[in-house]
């Protein structure tokens, strides 16, 4: 009994180490042992780390610890990349290995199998897809089509050069320090895709994870499907019920299953944290913005409620007052319903890409 709920209480602590890292940050958590334990595992473990290291081997320890660091977290590199691959490719081993061989069974039939290959096919081609495929590289030999499609809003975006490109700076745009170049409508570097999310691979990023979502839901319900399977073979209900006096319940059988198969839970946990992460991001495009401007967003009126606070302390009242009300805010949309549309569109078909666009920049550099 004992290695049963050993099982379960492993998978908690699973959940509450993967939620504590991936979601620790959010505000719902603040001020929470979640929001501390996600600053131990991002930035305190790394740093009692460091120094160890330099306590046990000195400074040319750190030294080589900060170059593995720069090579994995500063430069493009492909090991986020292999380590996808290989959590995906041994995952679908050992669930095949595991479970394959009770199919077909009392509710799945041996279809299953191969829609399971086709599903993991698709993730895989999607992956490539968000990977390798061009998020939007600002040169100077396309920056007028951004520059036509994003202007400037003079507040968080004003028009400047860029300093290492050397060329205009579209609206929305943002120089990777990472990829060393500008990408158009810039959302974020992702170090899984060893790639920048931008404006026109955005799309592939948004169905990589809602992709994904549906195959752990997917895997979830057929796991599920193959161990009500094995128990109403196996009769094990009336076999715990009978000879052990467990109780008709999910409570009550809830330690066995555990022992039975934990890739079921695993796979529901996931699948959870996919879809919270895709609905993130479906936000930020229904509400056209980029995680980047997000924080940019959050920064401006941090710094506008500063310097209200310093008029409020300086002026009078009224003066305060007046000022409060000149505080800038992100645009709203005057038609929710064609505003949601109207995003959507320009994520399945970036505005650069669009032949109006196109001849607008086209026009536009006659004039020069």
């Amino acid at each position: 009994m004992a290695v049963q709920w050993i099982l379960i209480c492993h998978g908690l602590l699973t959940m509450l180490v993967t939620i504590s890292f991936l979601c620790g940050q959010w505000p719902i958590f603040q001020g929470t042992p979640i929001e501390r334990l996600h600053y131990f595992l991002t930035f305190g473990a790394y740093d009692y780390f460091l120094r160890f290291v330099g306590t046990v081997f000195g400074n040319k320890g750190t030294s080589v610890i900060e170059c593995i660091e720069q090579f994995c977290c500063d430069r493009p590199n492909p090991i986020l990349q292999i380590i996808y691959l290989a959590i995906l490719g041994g995952t679908y081993y050992f669930v095949a290995k595991s479970s394959f061989s009770y199919i077909p069974g009392y509710y799945l039939s041996d279809v299953h199998i191969y829609t399971s290959v086709l599903a993991v096919g698709v993730g895989v081609l999607l992956f490539l897809l968000t990977s390798f495929s061009d998020p939007g590289t600002v040169k100077a030999e396309n920056v007028s089509d951004f520059l036509s499609a994003y202007p400037y809003d003079n507040i968080i975006y004003k028009e400047k050069e860029c300093s290492t490109c050397k060329i205009p700076k579209p609206a929305r745009s943002k120089h990777c320090s990472i990829c060393d170049r500008c990408v158009a409508r810039f959302d974020h570097h992702c170090g899984w895709m060893n790639n920048c999310i931008g404006e026109r691979n955005t799309r592939y990023f948004l169905a990589f994870l809602l992709w994904h979502f549906f195959l752990c839901v997917y895997g979830t319900i057929g796991l599920g499907l193959v161990l009500a399977g094995r128990l109403k073979e196996l009769r094990v209900v009336y076999i715990l019920t009978a000879y052990y006096g467990v109780e008709k319940s999910f409570l009550g059988l809830a330690p066995h299953i555990a022992q039975v198969d934990t890739s079921y839970g695993i796979s529901a946990i996931v699948s959870l944290l996919l879809v919270g992460f895709f609905g993130y991001h479906a936000h930020l495009r229904l509400t056209n913005t980029t995680t980047n401007e997000t924080f940019k967003w959050q920064d401006y009126t941090s710094l506008q409620k500063k310097m209200n606070e310093a008029r409020t302390s300086a002026a009078a009242p009224k003066a305060s007052m007046s000022g409060l009300s000149r505080e800038t805010k992100p645009p709203e949309s005057k038609s929710k319903a064609f505003w949601l549309f109207s995003n959507v569109y320009e994520v399945i078909f970036p505005l650069s890409t669009r032949p109006s666009f196109v001849q607008k920049a086209e026009v536009q550099m006659r004039c020069l």
